[in-house]
């Protein structure tokens, strides 16, 4: 198994959202077979709340011992609990509040009127992480990890030309000034989402090729943070046709 990036892409958004939801189900069967339990990092953004209730509504749903997964986030706004705006909020309503998943295995990052102090809502969320993580670790070990891409190359919370988040030792960032809103956010690191073994970036829409051409043609991860992005074992994009026009033929895999 190598670490290759890969993209596969799907006709459009429709088909890529099934499509992505089926490879997660058969994923976590084998998963789920060779591990007693499963970590997967869940992303918010229009498409990726799409593939959480398109493995809702899954008829292999149900084949999943949803008990041995935990759920853990990406990023998160810096907002109160049960805000509409959360992602943690859009994930229950679209998936999490339909499987039976344990809520010790759901870990969402602190709210706003739960720590008030973004940096110490972030030393929290860490110190969760570094609770599961096997020995010698400071995160769990995350079997998939799901990113949307934003058209300016930003993954989870980590934006363009911002010192910090990219590198060093800190599994969990506040961000702050955020270019869109809410300003303050939460967000794994590019280390932490690095040790990941797959990690599944999932994106659509004409306006996302520019930056998914700039990061699989080298450009710095400063610049275009999805760039840095490298799973353990998979990186793979997930892309509609409009999504690829700028994805070099080389790079373009039929199957998994």
């Amino acid at each position: 198994m190598t670490n290759e990036r890969r993209v596969l892409v799907h006709p459009d958004g429709a088909s890529l959202v099934g499509a992505v939801a089926a490879r997660f189900l058969t994923k976590l069967v084998d998963l789920l077979d060779e591990f007693d339990e499963v970590n997967v990092v869940l992303t918010g953004g229009t498409v990726g709340g799409a593939v959480q209730r398109a493995v809702a509504s899954s008829s292999m749903r149900d084949s999943i011992d949803w008990t041995r997964v935990h759920f853990w986030w990406g990023d998160e706004r810096f907002l109160p609990k049960q805000d509409p705006e959360r992602n943690e909020t859009q994930a229950r309503e679209a998936l999490l509040s339909l499987i039976p998943t344990p809520e010790s295995h759901i870990h969402p990052y602190p709210a706003s009127d739960e720590i008030a102090d973004l940096d110490r809502a972030a030393d929290a969320y860490a110190t969760v992480l570094a609770e599961h993580a096997p020995a010698g670790k400071t995160v769990p070990r995350f079997d998939i990890v799901f990113l949307g891409v934003g058209p300016d190359g930003h993954i989870a919370s980590l934006f363009p030309e911002r010192d910090g988040y990219h590198s060093g030792t800190k599994t969990v960032v506040g961000v702050v000034d955020a270019p869109k809103p809410p300003p303050l956010r939460l967000s794994l690191t590019l280390p932490a989402l690095n040790s990941a073994d797959r990690i599944w970036m999932v994106l659509a829409g004409a306006e996302k090729a520019s930056a998914l051409g700039l990061a699989l043609a080298g450009a710095s991860e400063d610049e275009v943070p999805v760039a840095g992005v490298q799973g353990r074992k998979r990186t793979v994009f997930f892309v509609d046709q409009e999504a690829a026009a700028q994805v070099p033929s080389n790079l373009i895999v039929s199957s998994y």
